[in-house]
Formats: structure tokens, sequence, C-alpha cells
């Protein structure tokens, strides 16, 4: 087993031996190997074309969107191979926030945040509906900015209240985990420390992965890290402990700007 690669003990999530390739023969993710832990933000960092999106996406199988998608090996969430359940109920428990906002431009802030119900044919009351709306909004402190005008299209909202509009979109569902491709990197500063803020305050119910070229956000927010190159996870660990003092010589080349 590699030395800069932590082991979790009961992880939420586990990646066995994990190979992804969008053709023959050119693996963008390699024998990947992790265990996630529960209630915690684990960040995966490295340099452009590394696999850290694709090593994401695998995670709620978004990756078979490609086509001719060649998987190796295998990830368990609560010890069920997430190969072996359906991508809906898959995508239940596993939400996603993607790089930049994108609330259904057509729906209004209360019809994007149960977006997932009507798009999987669940029909609720609309007490439950109303419920499910404000408790969502209000844990991305959204609701007192939003609450008289649930019925405008999420257009409306700047790019942060946007995004955090996204957020109570995934949280609407109720998952165990939140995956998050560069969350902030569309935008501005204090829109940024918002949304920083609000992960910090959800890891208490929710267990975030959260890939980000911005080293000093993963220094920042993040429980551990994740440092992938040229596909393999070179090290992972406690975040502290690899900024402080990584084991692998790339890990401190790319930490001290020397690559990516």
């Amino acid at each position: 087993m590699n030395d800069a690669i932590i082991q979790i003990n009961s992880p939420l999530l586990t990646i066995e031996r994990l190979s992804i390739a969008y053709e023959p023969g050119k693996y963008a993710v390699q024998d990947v190997n992790a265990g996630i832990k529960k209630n915690s933000i684990t960040a995966i960092m490295g340099p452009s074309g590394c696999g850290k999106s694709t090593l994401l996406r695998a995670i709620n199988r978004m990756h078979e969107l490609y086509p001719n998608t060649e998987v190796v090996g295998k990830i368990f969430l609560d010890n069920e191979n997430i190969f072996e359940i359906s991508a809906i109920e898959l995508r239940r428990k596993i939400g996603m926030v993607f790089q930049r906002p994108n609330p259904f431009p057509t729906m209004s802030i209360y019809d994007n945040v149960i977006a997932g119900y009507k798009l999987n044919g669940k029909k609720l009351k609309r007490s439950v509906k109303d419920e499910i709306v404000e408790k969502s909004l209000k844990e991305v402190a959204l609701w007192e900015e939003v609450k008289d005008a649930l019925f405008k299209r999420g257009t409306f909202l700047s790019g942060g209240q946007q995004q955090r509009l996204c957020v109570a979109r995934a949280l609407a569902y109720k998952p165990e985990i939140i995956l998050m491709d560069e969350p902030t990197s569309a935008l501005d500063p204090i829109a940024t420390t918002k949304i920083e803020d609000l992960l910090v305050e959800l890891k208490k119910d929710y267990t975030i992965i959260l890939v980000t070229h911005n080293m000093s956000q993963a220094a920042r927010i993040s429980d551990y890290s994740m440092f992938m190159y040229l596909g393999e996870l070179i090290e992972y660990g406690k975040t502290k402990n690899i900024f402080s003092n990584p084991v692998d010589k790339r890990t401190e080349a790319y930490l001290t700007g020397k690559f990516g």
C-alpha cells in the first residue's frame, strides 16, 4: 500500500482499484484506492487533465454519459456497489453541483429546488413541497433573501445566489454525499467566501467531495485532501499534514508552484 495514502476507518464511500478510460488504453483515472470519511470535506487537487473531475463524476456515474467509457474497479456506498444499483437511485444518494451555477432557466426558484422530484416523477402534496423548499433554502442561507420571490425565475439571482440555489436543489433530494466540481471558480471573492462558509456548515449533515484548483481553498475548508497527477492518486491524507509535510515529492512540487 502506498504510504502516501491514508486509511479511513469505517468509510462512508470506498473506491477500490478504479480505472476509467474514455478511449481504449488511455486512462483518465488509473488504479485509484481511497476511503471517504462521513461528515467531512475532502478536496481533490491536481493540475489540469489529471483526472480530478473524472474521478468525481464516477462517484455518481456521471462518466457514463460519455459513450464507450471503460470502467474497471468498484465503488461502495454504505457497503453497496454503486455499479449494481440504478443510476437514478444512486443520484438520489449522491448529489452534484457543477462549476458554473446552472439553475433551470425556465423554472422558478421554487420549482428549481424540487426539480429532482419532478424529473423523477415523484408526486408530492403541496404542503410537503413547501416544507422541502423552505428547509432546503434555509440550509443554504438563501431563504430570507428569496422567500418573497419564490416564483420568479432563478436566473434573476446573482451568481453566488444561483450557486446556493443549485446546492439547495441538490440537498432537497436528501443525499448522503454532495459532489462539487470547482463550485466557486465562476464566483467573486465575496460569493466564494459565502459558499465556503456554507460547506463547512453543511458537513455536519452531509459528506462533501470537492474538486478545486484553488489550493488555498482546500487548505481553508477541507479536512482531507487528495493530490492527483496523470490519472493516479499520488497522495491522500489530512489536509493539514499534506500542506505542512507532504510525503511525495510530486505533491510538494505542486503545492509550492513548481508545476500545475
